[in-house]
């Protein structure tokens, strides 16, 4: 593993543990040339997948530019890393299980807003906003009437009848 800081490639592994969800092993580095320390993750990859964009282009999926884009949506908000990193686990586990090598921008946004719906309105709104590519403050207000509307559908349904009410 080449070293972050100096670029050398001889580094030795100071520690090794399963991550909480047990999909990654966490090593923590340590550079022989420059003494500096770093993290790496290593994760099992069941297939190369590649990300068919709006524009026709595909290029490789990377889960970097997943987790950039969640952390942008999620930016300042009390949602523990952890939480996170389950999420994308979770999306990257679903479209490597799919069977399909390539997997539409579409189909990967949609996964992400469902996964941020569950866990943070506002990140969800965010995270939208870019996805769905609003332009006015017109489009947050339609779509946050409709989140709310959704919300306030779900909370108040009265709870099915099972008969037993005494009448």
């Amino acid at each position: 593993m080449r070293c972050p800081y100096c670029a050398a490639e001889n580094t030795q592994v100071k520690d090794s543990r399963p991550t909480e969800d047990g999909v990654a092993i966490r090593r923590r580095r340590s550079c022989i040339v420059c003494g500096g320390r770093f993290t790496t993750f290593e994760r099992v990859q069941l297939r190369e997948l590649v990300v068919l964009k709006r524009s026709g282009k595909r290029e490789p999926f990377d889960r970097d530019k997943l987790h950039r884009s969640i952390a942008i949506a999620t930016r300042k908000r009390r949602i523990d890393e952890e939480v996170i990193d389950r999420m994308i686990s979770g999306i990257v586990r679903q479209l490597e299980s799919s069977g399909e090598s390539e997997v539409s921008a579409n189909h990967i946004g949609e996964l992400v807003m469902d996964a941020l719906k569950a866990i943070d309105d506002v990140a969800y709104v965010r995270f939208a906003s870019v996805y769905k590519n609003f332009s006015e403050a017109r489009d947050f207000e339609e779509f946050v009437a409709d989140l709310a509307q959704t919300v306030s559908g779900r909370s108040t349904a009265a709870p099915p009848d099972d008969g037993a009410s005494g009448a």
